[in-house]
This record gives C-alpha cells, sequence and structure tokens, in this order.
C-alpha cells in the first residue's frame, strides 16, 4: 500500500451480510469497503440516492476524525438529504475501529479514502 494517497471504494454489497465485528481482521481496502457496506443501511424513503465520504484511519483501525461527505445525490427536500448522509456516517462510526492486518496497518495510516453509499442496497 505504499505509495497509495487515495482509494476509492464503490458499489454496494447484497442486503444479507451481516456487519462484520471489529474483530476480523482485515487485509485488503477491498475488506475495508465490505465491512463498511455491511454495515450500511440506507433510509427507508432514500429513492435512488448516493453519497460518498471521504475519511482516513489510525493504524489501529480507529478514523482520524469524522467521515466527511464529498458528494450526494439524494432524492427528496433538504431533510432527506442530511438524513442520508446522517446514516452514511453513522455506517462508517459504526463500524470502527476496524481490525486491520500488520501489512495493511503499515500502509493505511493517514491515507484519505473515499468510499461511496448508495441506496436501494444492491
Amino acid at each position: 500500500m505504499n505509495g497509495v494517497a487515495k482509494l476509492v471504494i464503490a458499489g454496494a454489497l447484497s442486503a444479507g451480510i451481516a456487519c462484520q465485528s471489529s474483530a476480523a481482521t482485515l487485509n485488503t481496502m477491498g475488506d475495508v469497503g465490505d465491512a463498511i457496506q455491511a454495515c450500511w443501511t440506507p433510509p427507508a424513503d432514500a429513492g435512488n440516492s448516493t453519497v460518498t465520504l471521504s475519511f482516513s484511519f489510525k493504524r489501529d483501525g480507529s478514523l482520524i476524525g469524522p467521515p466527511r461527505a464529498t458528494a450526494a445525490k439524494v432524492a427528496g427536500d433538504d431533510k432527506a438529504r442530511k438524513a442520508f448522509i446522517d446514516a452514511a456516517v453513522a455506517a462508517v462510526k459504526a463500524c470502527t475501529p476496524l481490525s486491520f492486518s500488520p501489512a495493511l496497518a503499515q500502509g493505511i495510516g493517514g491515507n484519505v479514502f473515499t468510499l461511496q453509499l448508495v441506496s436501494p442496497k444492491k
């Protein structure tokens, strides 16, 4: 992971996957994305919406500050937009801290990552 400044993890997982425990060791950024996607529950009335969050991890799997919405396309009014973004941020916070493998932890600290969360969840 050395030299990697940004990685985009996009897509959605099937709704049947349970939220991974922070005890599960994650080996790749794909694993990190899968773990967070599994915790994502979009609001029921979100329609066709997406939000992209930007965030960074410490080597111990905790967040460096709160996730920040960098892009959002949300069906509905400002209240719906806020609820959708808040649900996405809550999913990231609920899944952390994550347990990184030593190799992943070595290169992850301080890098900025983005994750797109979508509704309806596929």
